[in-house]
């Protein structure tokens, strides 16, 4: 059985040094954990080694995209520049593995035109099969009208968006994940809270917004298994009784437009979860390399808990071959 792994992380040198030196409020925090171990060696690494990690895993195929916060804290002329140079680099790895490789664009939506112009570019001349964005950029959140060409863009070309969590806002850090210790704060705000509830935000103010009545063929994916809007969903779902301008309810454009992924939490209660609330035709498989790196044990474990033979075939690869145009 073929695996396809679609969250797996890298990083560009010019990317990490320009983070790097931000200052202040303009620093995001959590870029601290890209550095932490072995890190920041594999996330540079997307040649030979990332393939042998790959092969510890038994993964066939692994869909590369540059770690959070990508391009997005960087000043816009700066972000295009850098972005332009990742999206090149990652075409490179592609094309001197292309059984192993494909690569998520990486977009500098602190210049929303500039960022639908280089999807385009990705999608159209480097091969690309998709985009990861990390929810706002500064203060304007993805479903911002200045976002709407770039939205229009990728479904046009049928370029997926993975949106990946982003480090809360100052402002919101301030007023609700301060006040512990620093250490304990900044894994409030990320990993252990933070993280999810941005990004799942981030998709809900989509459906909202109106996102999908306009752009009836755009796909999002979520990591973290759906980054609380399935554990939510009956929630969420009665939304519907004042979102009054939308076509659908809520929980329709969760199940017709947004897939779901595994970013390493190989859980088979997680799994279980997901597959309540939405189709074995929505999950994907990823790991989240190099913050989990499980290895090939794990991972047929995690498969051989889908007691149906055909939808383990669909989230190990089937389902991602067709959303990304693999085949």
């Amino acid at each position: 059985m073929r695996t396809i792994a679609i969250e797996e992380h890298w990083n560009s040198d010019g990317i990490r040094e320009a983070l790097d030196r931000l200052e202040g409020t303009q620093r995001d925090e959590s870029i601290a954990f890209n550095a932490m171990g072995s890190n920041q060696a594999r996330l540079q690494d997307i040649g030979l080694g990332r393939i042998e990690a790959m092969d510890a895993a038994g993964i066939d195929i692994s869909i590369l995209s540059v770690v959070t916060p990508a391009t997005q804290a960087l000043p816009a002329t700066e972000a295009v520049a850098l972005a332009r140079d990742a999206n090149d680099e990652a075409t490179d790895a592609v094309r001197a593995h292309p059984d192993r490789f494909r690569a998520f664009a990486t977009l500098p939506t602190s210049d929303p035109q500039a960022a639908a112009a280089e999807l385009e570019r990705c999608a159209t001349h480097l091969g690309h099969v998709g985009a990861m964005v990390h929810g706002r950029s500064g203060s304007r959140p993805l479903d911002d009208p200045a976002y709407d060409d770039l939205l229009a863009t990728a479904a046009r070309l049928h370029q997926p968006i993975f949106i990946h969590p982003q480090i809360p806002s100052n402002e919101l850090r301030d007023a609700a994940y301060r006040g512990l210790d620093p250490l304990t704060d900044l894994g409030l705000a990320t990993f252990g809270w933070g993280w999810h509830m941005e990004a799942g935000l981030s998709a809900l103010r989509l459906i909202l917004r109106g996102t999908f009545d306009r752009h009836p063929e755009l796909q999002l994916v979520l990591g973290h298994w759906g980054e609380m809007l399935l554990f939510w969903m009956d929630r969420v779902d009665s939304l519907s009784h004042v979102a009054k301008h939308l076509e659908r309810r809520v929980s329709d454009y969760i199940k017709t437009n947004i897939h779901i992924t595994s970013s390493g939490m190989l859980h088979e209660r997680l799994l279980r979860h997901a597959l309540d609330f939405t189709s074995a035709d929505r999950v994907l498989f990823s790991t989240d390399y190099p913050f989990h790196q499980p290895d090939a044990a794990a991972v047929a474990h995690f498969f051989d808990a889908i007691p149906n033979a055909a939808d383990r075939a669909k989230i190990a690869s089937g389902n991602a071959e067709t959303l990304f145009r693999l085949a």
